[in-house]
């Protein structure tokens, strides 16, 4: 990809076609927010919510992979401290480009051992479950053609992969539209905020079809609440 100054802002002239679609989808490209703000339109809270944050989209990432050990690195720490954490892994293991670095891959990772995760950063539960999770014969890829149910009960079979992570790798990945990470901290704090409601498995019926989306905007919601 090339980037060059345009009148004020910048032109874009695209490089690999292949990468087009991971970018489309990192960008959020599978869900459709027209019928979700049609579908939002008789809620009075999610109503305002789309109108306020009209267009957003959750990014998706793009490999199955760096979704699990990124949700690994983000359980039970703040943002800042698991955006340092993999930003010391990606040093430590990734790919260097011009400018930046790639994330490593699964097969760099399953040569590493755990002591090496825990001096970027990693506790050692955390680092014994990223290096299992390279070091399994779970097919990743294959994950996509299964239904909710199955790729959750796969993710959960392993070390370290509870509900938490397999709900946002539905969430974030896969962008299966039932996809509600009850268990989330954010997410409660957000039910609660705009519904009163302590409990966020009790809307789960309400936005089905749309709860993947709903989650996100309630989150963003809370975010920019005043």
């Amino acid at each position: 990809m090339r980037i060059e100054p345009a009148g004020g802002g910048v032109r874009i002239a695209p490089g690999e076609q292949a990468l087009a679609e991971r970018v489309r989808r990192y960008l959020g490209s599978p869900f459709d927010l027209d019928a979700f703000a049609a579908f939002a339109a008789a809620d009075p809270v999610l109503g305002v919510l789309v109108e306020r944050l009209q267009g957003l989209r959750p990014p998706l990432a793009p490999d199955p992979f760096e979704a699990l050990v990124t949700s690994i690195t983000a359980q039970q720490v703040s943002l800042r401290a698991a955006f340092a954490i993999r930003n010391r892994l990606i040093a430590a293991f990734g790919v260097p480009f011009e400018h930046a670095w790639a994330f490593p891959t699964r097969e760099r990772l399953a040569l590493a051992e755990p002591a090496e995760l825990v001096a970027v950063g990693f506790s050692r539960r955390k680092a014994d479950y990223t290096v299992g999770l390279a070091r399994s014969d779970l097919d990743l890829e294959g994950l996509s053609a299964l239904s909710d149910s199955e790729v959750k009960a796969r993710l959960v079979a392993l070390p370290g992969i509870g509900e938490w992570t397999a709900d946002w790798f539905l969430a974030r990945h896969l962008a299966r539209p039932d996809a509600w990470p009850a268990g989330d901290l954010g997410l409660r704090k957000a039910v609660l905020h705009f519904y009163g409601v302590t409990d966020p498995r009790a809307l789960n019926a309400q936005f089905s079809r749309f709860a993947n989306l709903a989650a996100h905007y309630l989150l963003v919601g809370l975010r920019v609440s005043p």
